[in-house]
């Protein structure tokens, strides 16, 4: 079991994040790729996956084990709750300092060797790669770094990218219930209505999890980040002393797959605030407004109070905080017609 012990100060800070992360939803789905379960959600996407793949699968595989630890630079943290795009992240992985990656790779051999009863890499075919890059990674050596980050992208590319739109609503539609949960019952409602697996029983957060573990937020408060390939259990990082996040799975409802908006909506609507409504589609705040639509503070305050009181925009307030999120019609809107789901 998982607790996470959260103060007054930490629920003060508990934060949900304002998009996918793209690092995430990409080691996650490698999990994904090699577990049978869950084949209704994810079978169809194994086999179309699994065609697009170049030996990609076989790389990766050295540095994230089908079970137990993976790397925590395979997934860089950040302070705020903007998660990182690919390129970010992955130029975020690739200034990994060479002792961080050493010492994390450790972890996760001594890991393997636990698993195989003090045996080394196992799997047909598969123990020179997955001795080999652990190992040439642990040198500091800028070239292994740049094989696997290049292996992560091509992956990503074919695993990931083709179905960024579903990802996308599905943690969407997490938003805007934990948004209404914020809005109803401030931070203790908001983390009461996490998935079955995570329980708050104030003042400790327990989830489901393969080891039992204690994390300590220690005033630093919490990122919450919905997950489309997070399965069964939580994630979170082995280090405490990187920033607290707990990664869950969303709940799967076939949301259907979007096509991005045509110019329909700019006619319709206007071209900046056709901009604007799609700036507040992954949820924002007033100022994340301006910067993604390109416009000042308050004009963003302005059209969104124009979008809010035309049905299509949810404005969210606790305490200082003001989050912007799209109303089932705005989504509808925003996705030519689409339906979201909310459930």
């Amino acid at each position: 079991m998982l607790r996470i012990h959260v103060s007054r100060l930490d629920l003060s800070r508990v934060r949900m994040a304002t998009r996918p992360d793209a690092m995430w939803e990409t080691i996650l789905s490698f999990h994904r790729l090699r577990d049978r379960r869950a084949s209704t959600v994810f079978g169809k996407w194994r086999t179309e996956t699994r065609a697009r793949l170049n030996g990609e699968a076989q790389l990766l595989s050295a540095v994230v084990p089908p079970r137990g630890y993976f790397p925590d630079f395979l997934t860089p943290s950040q302070e705020g709750a903007e998660p990182f795009g690919l390129d970010v992240g992955m130029e975020a992985l690739r200034d990994t300092p060479a002792d961080r990656i050493r010492r994390e790779l450790d972890l996760m051999a001594a890991g393997r060797r636990r698993q195989r009863g003090g045996r080394g890499p196992g799997g047909p075919g598969a123990g020179r790669i997955t001795a080999a890059l652990p190992a040439a990674l642990s040198e500091g050596r800028a070239e292994p770094l740049a094989r696997l980050i290049g292996a992560l992208r091509s992956y990503h590319d074919a695993a990931v990218e083709p179905y960024w739109p579903h990802i996308r609503a599905s943690v969407e539609a997490d938003r805007a219930v934990r948004g209404r949960a914020l809005l109803d019952g401030g931070a203790d409602g908001l983390l009461a209505t996490l998935p079955p697996m995570i329980r708050w029983r104030a003042p400790v957060l327990e989830a489901d999890y393969p080891v039992d573990r204690d994390l300590y937020l220690d005033g630093r408060g919490l990122l919450l980040q919905p997950s489309f390939f997070c399965r069964s259990t939580p994630v979170v990082y082995r280090d405490p002393s990187l920033p607290p996040v707990l990664v869950y799975p969303v709940t799967h409802t076939g949301a259907p797959e979007f096509a991005e908006p045509g110019p329909w909506l700019g006619r319709l609507v206007g071209h900046t605030r056709s901009a604007v409504l799609q700036s507040i589609g992954n949820g924002c705040t007033t100022s994340e407004l301006a910067r993604r639509a390109g416009v000042s503070l308050a004009s963003a305050s302005q059209h969104a109070s124009v979008l809010r009181e035309a049905g299509l925009v949810l404005t969210l307030r606790h305490g200082s905080s003001v989050l912007h999120t799209l109303t089932p019609l705005g989504g509808s809107l925003l996705r030519g017609g689409a339906p979201l789901a909310l459930s």
